[in-house]
């Protein structure tokens, strides 16, 4: 299991992102990364990575080899191509396993809005998919481009170019998130505040971290608190808990005194504060914790399955993995069990089938659990186009960077 977080968090980079624009580094469950509510898509993956003896390739829905294992490192495909590693160099492959970049730069990402970040001696810039520089490398860090732009560091300051690499806003803060909404987190002078398309600042910087806006609200901390303003920079919510959940849904998860409880936008407890751990509703229930065992409410703190698993996963399909006797499984949203526990690992279904490792391999099964490509793989990511990232037992997937940024998942089961 550890080895997969790992692996997730090198070849994919949606947890990273997420990091990035959150800024919350001891906010260790990323709980703004889980979605509302599961959102249907029309892009099947064919394809899905797998490792097998120390080398990543691609197979197909029958499980045979669409592309042999030859690389160091692979990620799924996104935007019609898949980020590899070969001989400490990265480069991106199309479906059919044919090279369109070859391997060259130090490191990259998978491609955002029709560009990657892609690094040689330690400068950054952008490629289009041809492997062509757009941005030539010339920056010190930088970040993937969302609506337009992307932020990237000078030194010790960071700005904002387009997609020509002209600067919209000069490099002049000491650190710099995603725009969401038309605003962007900047720090300076030690503090956080927003900054609109052009540069100005709309919201002083006052915060000793801060969030982008989702719902109308975003996230912020004043001392040892965290609360909420409203677009204008007034505080919506004042700063009262130890941790704060963006508005992703018309309630958040809060946590004060220990304890976890949800709130609407006038800052009232829709469900008073009572868990030990509680998440984001997805698919009209949210897991929480009590004590050591892990339960389901609806929107109005009512258990609709209660506290009984060792750990639970997000509702982002008609059922859910959970774990029982330290082997994952799956229940409906009525708590029964449809899947006996007996796997050490297992995801979401998406599009029919479910990664499941059982005996130190990795497979894939159907609804029912029953393996359909028997577990052979070091480690296997689900058949999914996208972004994905690895949380408590499941995958997430994300369709693009913005979803993901506002917490969207995409993960559908089948029609």
């Amino acid at each position: 299991m550890k080895r997969a977080f790992i692996a997730t968090g090198i070849i994919l980079f949606a947890a990273i992102l997420f990091c990035a624009y959150l800024g919350i580094e001891k906010w260790e469950r990323r709980h703004s990364s889980e979605a509302p509510g599961a959102v249907s898509s029309t892009a099947d993956g064919a394809f899905a990575a797998v490792e097998d003896g120390g080398k990543w390739g691609f197979i197909d829905r029958t499980g045979k080899y669409a592309i042999n294992p030859q690389f160091d490192y692979a990620s799924p495909f996104f935007e019609g191509l898949a980020l590899v590693k070969q001989k400490m160099k990265y480069g991106y492959i199309d479906k059919s396993g044919k090279y369109i970049i070859q391997p060259q730069f130090d490191f990259a990402l998978l491609f955002s809005e029709g560009l990657a970040l892609a690094v040689q001696d330690k400068k950054y810039g952008y490629i289009d998919k041809t492997g062509k520089y757009i941005v030539n490398p010339q920056f010190d860090d930088g970040l993937p481009y969302v609506g337009g732009t992307a932020a990237v560091r000078v030194g010790d300051k960071w700005g904002y170019i387009d997609k020509t690499g002209q600067f919209t806003v000069k490099p002049q803060f000491d650190a710099a998130r995603f725009y969401l909404a038309d605003l962007a987190c900047v720090k300076a002078g030690g503090k956080w505040g927003y900054i609109d398309r052009a540069g100005k600042f709309v919201i002083e910087p006052r915060f000793d971290d801060a969030a982008g806006f989702a719902g109308g609200l975003a996230v912020v901390k004043l001392g040892d608190k965290w609360g909420y303003i409203d677009k204008t920079g007034k505080l919506a919510i004042k700063p009262q808990f130890e941790i704060a959940v963006p508005f992703f849904a018309d309630i958040a998860p809060v946590k004060k005194d220990g304890k976890w409880g949800y709130i609407d936008k006038s800052g009232k407890y829709a469900i008073k504060p009572q868990f030990d751990e509680a998440h984001a509703f997805t698919g009209g229930l949210s897991r929480v914790k009590m004590g050591d065992k892990w339960g389901y409410i609806d929107l109005t703190g009512s258990y609709v399955i209660k506290p009984q698993f060792e750990n639970a996963a997000p509702f982002l399909a008609d059922t859910a993995p959970v774990r029982i006797g330290g082997k994952w499984g799956y229940i409906d949203k009525t708590g029964k069990l449809v899947v006996d526990a007996q796997f050490s690992t297992a995801s979401t279904l998406y599009n029919g089938l479910a990664v499941a490792s059982a005996g130190g391999k990795w497979g894939y099964i159907d609804a029912t659990g029953k393996f359909q490509i028997t577990p052979q793989f070091e480690l296997a990511f689900p058949f999914f186009d996208g972004f994905l990232d690895l949380k408590g037992g499941t995958f997430l997937g994300y369709r693009d960077l913005q979803s993901a940024l506002e917490g969207n998942a995409e993960w559908v089961t089948p029609q």
